[in-house]
């Protein structure tokens, strides 16, 4: 998969929640620091080149729609961020929340059961 800017991810997540919508459907979930309505389009055409969305044409206008769902791109930021930030270990990436007081023993023990009980 190929990364996303900040700005298409946050797209990426409107479309998410949307599940399909037009460039004006789009437009109306942005709070901050809203784009012109042709640099949106934009965006939303790159994601398209680079198959995070799909789109149903009604004529001239077209609804978008994720092909990558949420978890896929979920799962693939997280691999790219283990292997870019600790090393490609779970304990190191583990080990720097504990530290950053990011998570509290009772989540690790969370942790810890639910992979006993996969077992």
């Amino acid at each position: 998969m190929e990364k996303l800017t900040n700005k298409e991810e946050e797209i990426m997540h409107i479309l998410w929640k949307l599940e399909k919508g037009f460039v004006k459907d789009v437009m109306a979930e942005i709070k901050d620091d809203q784009p012109h309505y042709n640099t949106l389009s934009t965006i939303i055409r790159n994601l398209e080149e680079k198959g995070y969305v799909g789109h149903t044409a009604y004529g001239k206008t077209h609804q978008y729609h994720p092909i990558v769902s949420k978890e896929t791109y979920r799962k693939g930021f997280m691999n790219t961020a283990i292997d870019n930030y600790f090393n490609n270990s779970y304990k190191n990436m583990v080990s720097f929340f504990a530290k950053e007081e990011k998570i509290s023993v009772e989540e690790l023990k969370e942790i810890i059961a639910l992979i006993e009980n996969q077992k």
